[in-house]
């Protein structure tokens, strides 16, 4: 945790979250078909059962994402997105108030207004506003933070393998440019997130994630989300299932690069890793 930011608050919903500590992010998919959950939480009673938990475990922040991005998933209507998503957002803000900001993970404007609408605080879009126009006139428009992610291609390609060029260089280039256009809108609260997993070959994927406290000279606050992801099992020859332990291992790589919100499954591992990484800090100092 060498790093930190130059903005190290973001305004959720009028609710100050503090990040000069690390905090966590819990995925809440209430999707069929995500690469890991799916299906398991698609009711708003397993829905708010499992938001409890990830809460009581830790979690700062809710993550609630009604698309799957997995590849090969199924591309869904905006209807049936807010049929799923709003119904969550609504119940969630009903048990817990304003006590836990929700983000919701959309690339689509009209989803990203209903679900402010209904309750949400945050927006999360892994397409950084290339897959729908008027996402940042939206999201300036609802006041909200954004989190910004770099993908290349489009819904079908971005799990596709690139060709070998300076994935730092690009997502870099990228963040200047769309940090510019959001904040010439107005955006005040930009996260980036560097999107490993999204369009890069493995060695770019372990490049970004090595190479993550760079992203600081955008002073914008970094989110780290690897949990589970492909880069982990495939690298290690097993399943999502077991890919907690190699999970971690990056977290606290992510963590001792500055990065100041880790989007995660298993929020008592994180914890964990952050408690662990502050107490060894501590004893230096």
């Amino acid at each position: 945790m060498r790093y930190s930011a130059t903005r190290l608050t973001i305004n959720a919903g009028g609710r100050l979250l503090d990040l000069s500590a690390p905090k966590i992010m819990g995925i809440l998919n209430v999707t069929p078909d995500s690469f890991f959950d799916g299906g398991r939480y698609n009711t708003v009673q397993t829905a708010l059962a499992q938001a409890e938990k990830l809460i009581t475990e830790g979690a700062d922040l809710l993550d609630i994402g009604a698309f799957s991005t997995r590849p090969n998933a199924e591309h869904i209507s905006i209807e049936e997105e807010i049929s799923r998503l709003i119904p969550v957002v609504i119940a969630l803000r009903t048990a817990f108030g304003d006590t836990v900001p929700l983000s919701v993970d959309t690339f689509r404007s009209e989803v990203a207004r209903r679900a402010v609408e209904a309750g949400a605080h945050i927006i999360n879009d892994i397409s950084g506003g290339t897959f729908d126009e008027a996402m940042f006139a939206t999201v300036a428009e609802l006041n909200v933070p954004y989190i910004l992610m770099h993908v290349r291609g489009t819904h079908k390609t971005m799990h596709q393998k690139t060709d070998d060029i300076d994935i730092v260089r690009e997502v870099s280039l990228y963040f200047g440019r769309r940090v510019a256009s959001l904040q010439a809108l107005g955006v005040k609260d930009i996260i980036l997130d560097p999107g490993p997993g999204f369009g890069k070959t493995m060695p770019q994927n372990f490049e970004l994630l090595n190479r993550m406290g760079e992203f600081h000279v955008f002073g914008c606050p970094l989110l780290g989300a690897v949990s589970r992801k492909s880069l982990i099992y495939k690298t290690l020859g097993i399943t999502a299932e077991e890919a907690l332990n190699g999970t971690t291992a990056l977290h606290a790589l992510l963590l001792n690069s500055g990065v100041q919100l880790l989007r995660v499954h298993d929020v008592k591992a994180a914890k964990e890793v952050i408690t662990l990484l502050r107490q060894t800090i501590k004893q230096k100092s």
